[in-house]
């Protein structure tokens, strides 16, 4: 079931967030600054993963955190290798990495999960176009997903239960 929210979604009881990424990213801005912040590491190993193994929009890649954290990193946005540069979302990209982490969260190792307004801000996608995919993929999973809808920052959501 998803809950829409208002509020900082780096305070979520959630043990998991999901947010968007390019493949060549470097978590310089925005949510991904924020959770590299957090997790030193996590930046650290998405640039050996990415590489290696030179990902495409629209895959996935997981951390998970000494501390019992799950961080999807979703690939929305458009991104090589070759350049630094991070490029738009696109909604072919989202539908693909929202297909893609369903069948992640399917596994059953992620009691809730916690999403921002993705591809929305550096992907520079229309909200009224991403939600109706995230009801798509998600909404019919039988733990709570909360969306973060409104940034508040330093304030909790109120999450029914994490």
């Amino acid at each position: 079931m998803i809950y829409e929210l208002e509020g900082d979604i780096l305070l979520t009881k959630a043990p998991a967030i999901a947010h968007g990424v390019s493949p060549n990213d470097h978590f310089n801005a925005g949510l991904a600054l924020a959770l590299r912040e957090l997790w030193p590491g996590m930046a650290k190993d998405f640039r050996h993963y990415a590489h290696q193994a030179h990902p495409k929009p629209g895959e996935l890649w997981t951390y998970r955190s000494a501390d019992g954290h799950t961080i999807y990193n979703l690939m929305t946005q458009e991104g090589d290798h070759a350049s630094s540069a991070s490029g738009r979302a696109s909604i072919p990209n989202v539908n693909h990495v929202l297909k893609r982490l369903r069948h992640e969260l399917d596994k059953g190792h992620v009691k809730s999960i916690a999403l921002p307004r993705l591809a929305t801000g550096a992907g520079g996608l229309d909200w009224d176009q991403v939600r109706p995919l995230i009801t798509h993929h998600l909404g019919d999973l039988n733990i709570p997903v909360y969306l973060y809808v409104t940034y508040r920052k330093g304030e909790a959501g109120k999450e029914a239960a994490a």
